[in-house]
């Protein structure tokens, strides 16, 4: 019985028809289906990386590199079915973040990435307000005297507030006594001297005219 060429033809279509469809499963590999933090997202602050996959994955490995180049993962990661959780450790500093990721997918195929994210922070608190001025010293000293002489005045001005004051005694004055002026007790003392030798005087004279 011989086959007809419209019959041979119909024939090897049907063929690759139905080894297409069979075929589609197995071409159709597993694939990141989302993540935390998402793809360039900016994020104040970072406990830990999430994947999710379309299937199960096994085998994770992740790695969070930060502005320094420096790896910030904490631990190794766990995968629990189709999901990926990669713990990052405490004090992030802000800036610009790459998560590199690598699994095995539910057919043995590998699934490798990169995700960028910026980490902005937290707001930084506002400065304390600035404690009040103390009072200048030089408030309390005085002004400088410009000019010539002024060092020589200035110093003659503190001399004279820090020595005492000399008292008539000490300056070699005889000293007032009753309110009285000392050289006014000179005058009259002078004055009683010549009266006392002026009496004597007179006394010797009289005795010599007897």
């Amino acid at each position: 019985m011989k086959t007809s060429p419209v019959a041979a033809v119909l024939a090897l279509l049907a063929a690759l028809v139905l080894g297409t469809a069979f075929a589609s499963p197995a071409l159709a590999h597993d694939a990141l289906k989302s993540s935390s933090p998402a793809k360039d997202a900016k994020v104040e602050s970072l406990d830990e990386v999430k994947l999710t996959f379309t299937a199960s994955v096994r085998f994770p490995a992740v790695v969070v590199r930060g502005p320094d180049d420096a790896a910030h993962q904490d631990g190794k990661p766990v995968a629990d079915g189709p999901t990926v959780t990669q713990k990052v450790k405490a004090d992030l500093p802000p800036g610009r973040y790459v998560i590199a990721y690598r699994v095995v997918s539910s057919d043995g195929h590998p699934i490798e990435g990169e995700i960028p994210f910026t980490l902005e922070g937290s707001p930084s608190p506002s400065a304390p307000a600035t404690a009040e001025a103390s009072p200048s010293p030089a408030a309390s000293t005085p002004p400088a005297v410009s000019g010539p002489g002024a060092s020589g005045e200035t110093a003659g001005a503190t001399d004279a507030a820090q020595t005492p004051a000399q008292t008539p005694a000490a300056a070699g004055e005889p000293a007032s006594s009753g309110g009285m002026p000392g050289w006014l007790w000179l005058i009259v003392g002078g004055l009683a001297g010549i009266g006392i030798g002026m009496f004597f005087s007179l006394r010797g004279k009289g005795r010599k005219q007897t």
